[in-house]
């Protein structure tokens, strides 16, 4: 930090993707509206095949809606049976795992991408995320680069989720605290 601020000359000028990650990403940007967005609702099998054509990992009947919108999608690991609601943000800047049976609700936002504040130059950072098989992240809620959300975890609606999250856990709020543990009913 300089005594006015960041350095965002720095940031700006500094190289975050190769030119074939631009070129793809443009690709998507450019073929996304048409093939993936513009695809009636029950095109589940449509927009898994275009997924992988774009280098996403995409298990057997993961349904994705078409609203969802996806930064990179060859940065997306999502296993079977799970399902991905109208609306949601997979920034996938870096890794988003999403196991088997989890639900994604709508207009929730799921952010693998950041910048280290702590660096004058503030350098682009592209932490992984992992959502455990049988999780539920409910409306509206966030989870933050790097975060781990355990297998059958369900993340209130609108919750804040900066930090990993146990194996089984109920978590609510902003930031998200657990309230409670899900682990007894699905046992």
């Amino acid at each position: 930090m300089t005594q006015q601020g960041p350095d965002i000359l720095s940031n700006r000028r500094a190289r975050k993707w190769s030119s074939k990650q631009l070129l793809g990403r443009a690709l998507w940007e450019t073929l996304q509206c048409p093939l993936f967005r513009w695809t009636p609702r029950q095109f589940w099998g449509w927009r898994r095949w275009i997924l992988r054509m774009f280098g996403a990992r995409v298990g057997s009947r993961v349904h994705i809606h078409p609203s969802v919108k996806i930064a990179i999608p060859w940065n997306l690991r999502i296993d079977e049976n799970a399902a991905i609601g109208d609306g949601a943000i997979l920034y996938s800047l870096g890794l988003i795992s999403i196991g088997a049976n989890a639900t994604i609700s709508q207009y929730a936002h799921l952010c693998a991408g950041s910048h280290d504040f702590r660096k004058p130059d503030m350098p682009l950072t592209k932490p992984p995320i992992e959502i455990g098989a049988g999780a539920w992240i409910c409306a509206d809620a966030f989870i933050g680069p790097g975060v781990c959300i355990g297998e059958i975890c369900v993340v209130g609606a609108r919750a804040v989720v900066v930090r990993s999250v146990a194996r089984g856990a109920i978590v609510a709020g902003n930031p998200a605290t657990q309230v409670g543990t899900r682990v007894k009913a699905v046992e």
